[in-house]
């Protein structure tokens, strides 16, 4: 994958928040916060170039490039912080201003036949099956017509952090779903399992709120 495009602009939109919440939530002094911010950059570079690029119907290419981000910071902390920390650390990094408002743009769409066609297109492409840094999804309706879950067998992220050695570390990326939903403002998050933890798979189940 090219670094120039959405992956530097990624890096871009959320180095400083990974830098600022290593002091703030963390507990790293600024010295440490900004010699990691300085590594993390050419390990995020390398992370992007042995990255295949995405198909163009693939939707999960931002999940790849977000955990590339993780990775480059969570590679050079020491001590490494517990799992727990680092899902408020991420979580708090992640969850932007313009973040939100991503968000709150996708949550007055959510549920609607676009969606809907979005969700069951994903699902057929199995992007996985080719790109082993994406996605296998299965797009379930609930029979009551209140929302629907994606199933995920196969995950991206759980490659990626396996890869390098820091598995162990990937639910704290899992709870993000729920912080990105809560900011959509129109569903509920519910979820059983991660692969992550061991799980048979990943449910991403989405309730619609009542008004």
């Amino acid at each position: 994958m090219k670094y120039a495009g959405m992956p530097q602009g990624m890096w871009l939109l959320y180095k400083n928040s990974f830098k600022k919440n290593m002091v703030s939530v963390l507990g790293f002094d600024e010295k440490t916060a900004k010699r990691v911010t300085e590594k993390a950059l050419p390990k995020y570079r390398e992370i992007i170039a042995k990255l295949p690029e995405f198909e163009k119907a693939d939707r999960f290419k931002m999940n790849a490039v977000n955990c590339a981000v993780f990775i480059a910071f969570l590679t050079f902390m020491k001590p490494k912080p517990t799992v727990e920390k680092l899902t408020e650390y991420y979580a708090k990094s992640m969850m932007t201003k313009p973040t939100v408002l991503f968000c709150k743009l996708g949550g007055k769409s959510k549920f609607s036949q676009k969606d809907i066609d979005g969700m069951k297109a994903t699902a057929k492409l199995n992007a996985a099956d080719r790109n082993p840094y994406s996605w296998n999804m299965e797009f379930i309706p609930y029979p009551d017509g209140s929302g629907y879950e994606a199933r995920f067998s196969k995950c991206g992220i759980c490659t990626m952090m396996q890869e390098y050695g820091l598995f162990e570390y990937t639910p704290a990326m899992c709870h993000l779903d729920y912080d990105m939903t809560e900011a959509g403002g129109t569903s509920e998050f519910i979820r059983e399992y991660t692969l992550a933890s061991g799980g048979p798979y990943c449910d991403c189940g989405y309730k619609k709120k009542s008004n």
